[in-house]
């Protein structure tokens, strides 16, 4: 596993005086760049208000475009910034963005908004071959009564063979972090047949939020009509509670996925 960018560290607020917090509310959603099924329509303005009004303290969002020169001269509200900092406005302190798909006229990746200072992130570079290009966004959290708390945003591959090496890369990271520190894993495993579910299950310390409670991993594409099981939220030395697929209106106008939100007890 190599990374695409140097680690990179950002110094912790203070928080001595600050409360522990036991609580923190997750949403995962990929943004599909901005746009409706089928790119008819450019919505970022609307998944931005949408997003807020969940009040999650770390949103996990995949496809999301760091810049887009020939877009931002055509969409009159693309915005001024990346887009996942008009995401996060003023609502999220801190954010990362890991780079993984770059083209002439840009780039797009993962990125976390979180309300919590990120110590430290880097963007793990899991493409195998071809032109596909994947990443693990990890990062390091300063949750107040918690030495660290990790976040990883997942974009894996339209290929099982490929899913599968990412997968063990991702355990491969998983294994290197401090053994009673809480893991937060989500977004968009493509894993329509299962077959990385089944791996990942056989980690004996992790979890899957849905397939807990609901027996099977959520059901997230496509957004209007869902049938695949394409988006996990998966916790380690941590605890789900009261899973939501968002499948009302507007969320199934804003993204070809349908966003997942649980709260995680840590």
């Amino acid at each position: 596993m190599t990374s695409s960018s140097k680690s990179q560290t950002v110094p912790p607020v203070p928080s001595n005086a600050a409360s522990a917090i036991h609580r923190l509310r997750v949403l995962t959603v990929n943004t599909h760049k901005g746009f409706t099924a089928f790119n008819r329509r450019f919505i970022l303005p609307e998944l931005r208000e949408a997003v807020r009004s969940t009040s999650a303290d770390l949103v996990f969002l995949q496809e999301v475009v760091g810049e887009h020169d020939s877009h931002s001269s055509r969409y009159i509200e693309w915005p001024t910034t990346s887009q996942y900092e008009f995401l996060a406005d003023s609502m999220w302190s801190d954010f990362a963005y890991g780079r993984n798909a770059v083209y002439p006229d840009g780039h797009h990746g993962n990125a976390l908004l979180s309300k919590y200072p990120i110590r430290e992130y880097r963007n793990l570079d899991v493409s195998i071959t071809g032109p596909e290009r994947r990443g693990l966004l990890h990062c390091i959290l300063d949750v107040p009564g918690h030495a660290e708390v990790h976040a990883i945003c997942v974009h894996l591959s339209l290929l099982e063979s490929h899913r599968q090496l990412q997968l063990q890369l991702l355990c491969q990271l998983l294994e290197s972090l401090p053994d009673h520190a809480p893991v937060i894993i989500a977004g968009d495993f493509n894993d329509w047949q299962l077959q990385g579910n089944a791996t990942l299950a056989r980690r004996d310390y992790l979890h899957e939020a849905f397939e807990r409670h609901h027996g099977r991993p959520a059901k997230t594409y496509p957004a209007r009509f869902p049938l695949l099981r394409l988006d996990r939220i998966y916790l380690r030395n941590a605890s789900s509670h009261d899973p939501k697929i968002l499948g009302n209106k507007p969320w199934t106008h804003l993204s070809d996925h349908l966003p997942l939100a649980v709260e995680v007890h840590l």
